[in-house]
């Protein structure tokens, strides 16, 4: 693992599984690809590095995963959830790098680990909570579009492990809890005056783990105009302590969305914390390894289909490939 500090300035269809299926190669569509096969036997390496953000005086935590190979490789961002850090989702990251994309890992000061860590147990809720209001919020928008500008300076002449490394014309964006929030805002969704100021043009595609609705917005004109491809997933338990967002809300943004790579997976007995490494405090459902095994197929299908414009991908995404890892209960819809 190696540390660095640079500076930066500035109508659809719907499948709900019923019972397990096994699709043999002749009966599948888009037979021979599968997401979950890695594309590379070694082991990414392994970067903490940190974007110091002189114009807002903001140091920004990165870990990054580096697939082998010399090639520029595609890049996806991830925002961590409220408390959270540049460590959790390491399962995301080293499978979408063992798939030949980047993974850039970013930590949001203000909203991060650090939040909570060194306060009393008494004490943590109440500091949460007020880490996850309109400062922070903007704080972390921002800290995307900083990123991006530094990984354009590494790409071209700054680090020399990243020297050369990222394909910046294919980017995804992805996130979850407040990271979803985070990634919502800078891929397409609208303010209630029908803006987009937190929208970073050079994202290409997002991924949304526990999406919510505007609070007392209208979703229909949140998200009514996303033109990039959005795959929404979520679970049948996905409610946080801290942030208000229930299941109306979280199941709202779908319908909301105009047709066009649109897909939402609900994953049955699901918690917030699926989406995560480990179980959180107040988890009442027990952890479904298959949960892991669907978000790690879905994502890099989604990923291969609108950053690598790979067809076998986009047709077992939009064809019978899901059936194949989903388990009864589960549901899954595009349009």
């Amino acid at each position: 693992m190696a540390d660095g500090r640079v500076s930066s300035s500035r109508i659809g269809s719907v499948l709900r599984v019923s019972s397990l299926l096994w699709l043999g190669p002749a009966m599948a569509t888009g037979a021979d690809y599968d997401p979950l096969i890695p594309r590379a036997e070694a082991e990414p390496l392994v970067l903490d590095l940190v974007v110091e953000d002189q114009f807002r005086q903001r140091e920004i935590p990165l870990r990054v995963y580096l697939p082998p190979g010399p090639e520029p490789a595609p890049v996806i961002l991830f925002s961590h959830g409220l408390g959270g850090s540049r460590e959790g989702n390491a399962y995301l990251g080293r499978h979408w790098a063992a798939r030949g994309y980047v993974g850039v890992f970013l930590q949001h000061p203000g909203s991060d680990a650090k939040v909570w860590q060194d306060e009393p147990t008494a004490w943590r809720m109440g500091a949460l909570r007020e880490a996850a209001g309109g400062r922070n919020f903007m704080l972390r928008v921002r800290d995307v579009s900083a990123v991006l500008d530094q990984l354009e300076v590494w790409h071209e002449a700054g680090v020399p492990t990243l020297a050369g490394r990222l394909d910046l014309s294919r980017v995804g964006m992805a996130g979850h809890s407040f990271g979803a929030v985070t990634t919502q805002a800078v891929s397409g969704q609208r303010t209630r005056g029908g803006l987009t100021p937190f929208t970073d043009g050079r994202i290409a595609a997002a991924l949304v783990l526990s999406p919510s609705s505007p609070r007392g917005g209208i979703p229909r004109r949140a998200f009514g105009r996303v033109a990039l491809p959005w795959m929404l997933m979520t679970g049948t338990h996905d409610l946080a302590p801290v942030g208000g967002a229930d299941m109306a809300s979280r199941l709202a943004v779908f319908p909301a969305l105009p047709p066009g790579g649109k897909y939402e997976l609900v994953l049955d007995g699901a918690e917030h914390s699926a989406f995560t490494d480990r179980a959180l405090p107040g988890d009442t459902q027990a952890r479904n390894p298959n949960h892991h095994r669907v978000i790690l197929a879905l994502s890099t299908a989604f990923w291969d289909a609108y950053l690598r414009e790979d067809a076998a991908a986009r047709a077992w995404l939009d064809g019978a490939g899901p059936a194949a890892v989903l388990e009864p209960g589960d549901r899954w819809q595009s349009k």
